[in-house]
């Protein structure tokens, strides 16, 4: 199911509606914060795969 112009401009303006628009840029602070704390938690995850696979393709030393 995709949106076309028309819908996304109905379900912004339900959403002025319901939030109001002094409320809206400290909703979207809140979720770029989020966001945020998402992609620093996911990071270590990642640096912490890269590492072992780095790991494996080093011969081992005796």
């Amino acid at each position: 199911m995709r949106l076309n112009g028309w819908e996304w401009i109905i379900i912004l303006v339900i959403v002025l509606l319901l939030w109001g628009g002094p409320k809206l840029p400290g909703l979207a602070k809140s979720l770029a914060q989020s966001l945020r704390i998402f992609k620093s938690e996911m990071k270590p995850e990642d640096k912490k795969k890269s590492a072992d696979a780095g790991e494996a393709d080093k011969p081992a030393e005796d």
